[in-house]
């Protein structure tokens, strides 16, 4: 079957300035300082069952700060979660840096970013997903995400003001506030008018996946059209590069502080530096070693944060296949992109590691142009479920739509726990249960002849290795409402997807 090359993705890795950017770990806090956050962060917290503030919210130290600067430090960003600041530094100075009693550790930011790059949001392309995640399910609820405030960490906003598909959300004055941390300092409405590549419309489309409906032609492309949002813009479209990771660190951080719980973000970081030494390696993708994970994690535990990042596009990269950071980290929930007819993983949607015990992908959705657009879906579903109950946890939430995945308990490393449904997702919001979607059949020898009830002639089948690994995504045939399936060499489980039920076979 020949490939189709839409060319909506790219991802090219630029080197950059001679001097390089650094992260300065520094050793402690000073401890009589105020928290950095805002009171309606402490109610937030305290609803959720968390600790109002902790030493992770305390500023980093101005004296420390002060020193750097006697060392003719230009400090570009500071995370107070890390205890670090960035800054862009000769290797001379990296090294005096180093000596000082109150560093703990210099490491390098290098090149290495990755954007996932999208065409405009089309008619055809949205209407699938909607239907797919059941969104009339919220419809007929009149859940909107109202009250709801989402985060938004991108690239850029180009064109948001003026896209028919927004129009809510700025007639409303529903953008909150708005940082540029690529460019500090200028007025955050120029995200909106200025543009210096097709990637500064990036963030406009991953807004309308999450908000957008065109009243005009009556099409909705996202779930929360009634939400509220900040946005940060992270990354400079002309020069896509791991350095720029403490961008993104200092947008949660602020987006934290004001008590932002719902975060979007459809960035994510793998490989390509310019000292190839100096390149993440898949191994490295286990959740606790890049600064963003970290972070990410930080989030998770501590803060109470609900961030959902694109899985990444780099499945049919044969030197990476693995979902890219912070996507890694086990507290966010990370979203694959699947087809629109058989709901399985599609080529270019990143897979989960094997080495890793739980399970990434964690959820799916349709998408054509990656997984920058299947994150803000499900984005947008998580944000009406805010609405409907309003008392959920950061971990409650992703549990809850990991539940009400259409392939749950059964997922995989392909395509997590499948594609999350409207109704069954709202029934578990209002009283948790044990969704009735699943049969286990354990099977002896070498074929098993498996009853079903579906429809389609034709359904998608994950041979595993583990509970959670696939050795192969196929295709069955259902003949006579049967699936005849013969085992192959290493498989021990077998899922069958008949997209409202799930068989999981089981070999002994």
């Amino acid at each position: 079957m020949k490939r189709l090359f839409l060319l909506a993705f790219l991802f090219a890795p630029f080197i950059l300035s001679a001097s390089p950017k650094y992260w300065i770990y520094l050793k402690n806090k000073d401890l009589n300082a105020a928290p950095a956050i805002s009171p309606l962060t402490v109610e937030n917290r305290i609803k959720l069952g968390l600790a109002a503030s902790d030493e992770l919210d305390l500023p980093v130290k101005s004296d420390y700060e002060r020193a750097l600067r006697e060392q003719s430090v230009s400090i570009i960003n500071r995370s107070k979660w890390l205890n670090a600041v960035s800054a862009v530094m000769t290797s001379e100075q990296a090294m005096k840096v180093r000596e000082l009693d109150f560093v703990q550790e210099v490491v390098p930011i290098d090149p290495g970013f990755y954007i996932a790059r999208t065409k405009a949001i089309e008619k055809a392309q949205m209407a699938p997903v909607m239907s797919q995640v059941q969104a009339n399910a919220f419809t007929k609820e009149n859940i909107s995400a109202k009250d709801v405030t989402i985060g938004v960490i991108d690239a850029g906003f180009y064109g948001a003001d003026s896209s028919l598909s927004l129009t809510q959300i700025f007639s409303n004055k529903r953008i909150l506030g708005i940082r540029d941390y690529v460019k500090p300092g200028r007025a955050g409405e120029l995200l909106f008018s200025t543009a210096e590549s097709f990637s500064d419309m990036h963030g406009t489309e991953v807004l309308a996946a999450i908000a957008g409906i065109d009243f005009q032609d009556e099409i909705q492309y996202g779930m929360a059209t009634n939400a509220k949002f900040y946005l940060a813009r992270t990354d400079y479209s002309l020069r896509e590069y791991r350095g720029e990771e403490d961008n993104w660190i200092a947008a949660m951080e602020w987006m934290d502080s004001l008590g932002v719980r719902l975060i979007n973000t459809s960035l994510g970081y793998a490989k390509g530096f310019s000292d190839p030494k100096e390149n993440y390696v898949p191994s490295q993708m286990d959740g606790k070693t890049s600064a963003i994970s970290k972070a990410a994690q930080i989030a998770s535990d501590r803060k109470g944060i609900m961030l959902i990042v694109s899985a990444g596009n780099e499945g049919d990269d044969k030197s990476w296949e693995i979902v890219s950071a912070p996507a890694d980290a086990k507290g966010v929930l990370a979203v694959g992109a699947t087809n629109g007819k058989l709901w399985n993983r599609i080529g270019y949607s990143s897979v989960g590691p094997e080495f890793l015990s739980y399970i990434k992908p964690n959820v799916s959705c349709f998408s054509l142009y990656g997984t920058s657009l299947s994150a803000p879906v499900i984005t947008g579903f998580a944000a009406c479920l805010l609405q409907a109950n309003p008392k959920l946890t950061n971990k409650e939430l992703i549990s809850l739509i990991e539940k009400s995945a259409h392939l749950y308990p059964y997922g995989n490393n392909f395509v997590g726990y499948g594609v999350p449904q409207a109704s069954r997702a709202l029934a578990l919001a209002k009283a948790p249960y044990l969704p009735d979607n699943a049969k286990l059949i354990n099977a002896k020898g070498r074929s098993i002849d498996v009853d079903v009830n579906s429809e389609d002639q034709m359904v998608a089948i994950y041979r595993k290795k583990t509970d959670k690994d696939v050795i192969a995504q196929q295709v069955a045939k259902v003949q006579n409402g049967k699936i005849a399936l013969k085992r192959q060499n290493g498989e021990r489980f077998t899922t069958i997807d008949l997209k409202n039920y799930v068989i999981e076979v089981a070999w002994d």
